[in-house]
């Protein structure tokens, strides 16, 4: 079975080898499609060098924010499942070999386990959203879709700034799909280096959750407001959840690009 990787990048010279060196090790076969929002960096060249040598690895550039990025690298992957990674996270060196066998199994969406390394302090729990007795919250790296899926239910909508990949997850699952958790299939993700990176981070994060309800309708119900506030009672944490709300509160008098 065919797995396609796809990786969607911009300016990510810090990172990207680093990613592919996890990437290539896989078990085969595989193929990596990295999609190129038209780096201004090294990117591009970095990605081109690792090419020379590992020809499953296939660069496109198609400027667009994240969404379309991933869209057009569905459209593009040629196997029968997709896998998404970030350009700066790690792959472990199973992390192929347990996803394939998830989908030998009989699973049409695997949602593998995230490992969270970097500063402490930047560490913070997601902010849970459940819905039909799922986490669809989970994060849009380290998910796997079968192609069959993606097609029928549209891929990745373009208008999210963030949280396209709980829009995805949520829409699967109103139509009868099931996520599988595999622990087994494990990506190292990295907290935001700075308190201003971080910042920005959580205010998206707002943003995108109020596109999430301009699309969808109330979702304040699917929160766990418990788990919400007590991973949160921090200075960062704080901080975190004020930045979200201002992101959130943004989103809702313009629109957010939803109408």
């Amino acid at each position: 079975m065919l797995i396609s990787i796809v990786v969607p990048t911009k300016n990510e010279e810090k990172n990207i080898g680093q990613l592919l060196d996890t990437l290539v090790v896989q078990e085969q076969p595989i193929e990596i499609i990295v999609v190129d929002s038209a780096s201004k960096d090294a990117t591009q060249e970095i990605v081109k060098n690792y090419m020379k040598k590992y020809p499953f690895i296939k660069l496109y550039i198609k400027k667009g924010n994240i969404g379309e990025s991933l869209n057009f690298g569905i459209e593009k992957a040629k196997g029968e499942a997709i896998a998404f990674i970030g350009a700066d996270d790690r792959a472990d060196k199973e992390w192929i070999k347990n996803i394939r066998k998830a989908l030998q199994d009989g699973h049409k969406i695997i949602a593998g386990k995230c490992v969270m390394r970097g500063k402490k302090k930047f560490e913070l729990d997601r902010v849970k959203l459940y819905y039909k007795g799922f986490d669809i919250s989970i994060p849009g790296t380290n998910t796997t879709y079968r192609k069959e899926v993606l097609e029928k239910i549209g891929g990745f909508d373009p208008r999210f700034i963030t949280a396209e990949d709980i829009d995805l997850n949520l829409r699967a699952v109103d139509v009868g799909y099931k996520i599988y958790f595999e622990e087994n299939a494990i990506v190292y993700r990295y907290v935001r280096e700075n308190a201003i990176a971080f910042l920005k981070q959580a205010y998206r994060n707002g943003y995108g959750r109020k596109q999430l309800t301009l699309k969808h309708g109330r979702l304040w119900k699917q929160y766990s407001f418990k788990q919400m506030f007590s991973t949160h009672l921090t200075f960062w944490g704080l901080l975190r959840l004020f930045f979200g709300l201002l992101g959130y509160l943004t989103c809702k008098i313009t629109g957010g690009g939803m109408k």
